[in-house]
């Protein structure tokens, strides 16, 4: 910044004399000619020596004037309370919001907006004595014809793939029901995708087998066109389950929740 100074010399007379001294640059660049140069840093003590001779004028100095001032104010006044109700707003809206860490990026889940549809997974006990089943039920899925449809459907993208890593510890299986799920529940293409993705590469290594019971003609083209981007070692690992006995003769069932609906 170069703020112009006028420095008034005394002669031994009462009349002032005013001389333009050359801008001072008050740069905080280490280039030439500013404060931080290093030809400014080697100056002796004396070199800044003004002498008690000279007399600083303030006069001719450019201060910011009272609207200046009051632009500032009325903008930090403005900045504090949007930054207040903002904060009222996560208090007062009724909102229960949770905190997750997902391939070390902090998200967070509004648990209000997904409080219908959390129980469209479930831990459904072990097998092999402390192998995990993990249920995902899709008749438990939003329509796609809600009010904030993609809203909903992210934060319970984000609750189930947290709720994942918080259930298992060692070898897991997916058991995923498709039974009773109209097509308007079905999840699409884009959140299967997303979901494959990121899941730690650990739950994708501990994985034994992803069992879908019900599989309809949908979900069938659905996991097809998934096969690009996922592991020929995943795809390995599915497998389709066409009644609820047949998937009592692979898994434990008697911590396995079994929605009424798929039931009937």
């Amino acid at each position: 910044v170069d703020l112009p100074l006028h420095l008034p010399l005394i002669p031994g007379s009462n009349q002032r004399r005013k001389l333009a001294a050359p801008p001072l640059n008050l740069s905080l660049e280490r280039s030439e000619g500013s404060l931080l140069s290093e030809d400014a840093l080697d100056t002796d003590d004396d070199a800044l020596d003004t002498g008690d001779d000279l007399d600083v004028s303030v006069d001719g100095m450019e201060t910011p004037d009272d609207t200046d001032s009051l632009e500032i104010n009325i903008h930090g006044a403005a900045s504090s309370e949007a930054a207040k109700e903002c904060r009222a707003e996560e208090k007062e809206d009724g909102r229960l919001w949770r905190s997750v860490v997902i391939g070390e990026q902090e998200h967070r889940i509004d648990m209000k907006c997904i409080q219908p549809y959390k129980k469209v997974i479930s831990h459904g006990g072990y097998y092999a004595e402390k192998n995990a089943i993990i249920v995902f039920a899709a008749c438990f899925l939003p329509d796609s014809d809600c009010e904030n449809y993609n809203y909903v459907m992210e934060n319970l993208f984000l609750y189930v793939i947290s709720t994942l890593e918080l259930m298992v510890a060692e070898d897991y299986m997916i058991v995923y029901l498709n039974g009773a799920t109209p097509r308007r529940r079905m999840p699409g293409f884009t959140w299967m995708k997303r979901c494959y993705q990121m899941i730690d590469r650990r739950l994708k290594k501990n994985l034994k087998m992803f069992i879908i019971v019900h599989p309809s003609w949908f979900i069938r083209t659905l996991l097809g066109l998934t096969r690009p981007f996922i592991s020929s070692k995943f795809s390995s690992k599915i497998k389709y389950v066409h009644s609820l006995q047949e998937l009592a003769e692979i898994i434990p069932m008697e911590y396995v929740h079994i929605p009424s609906s798929i039931m009937k």
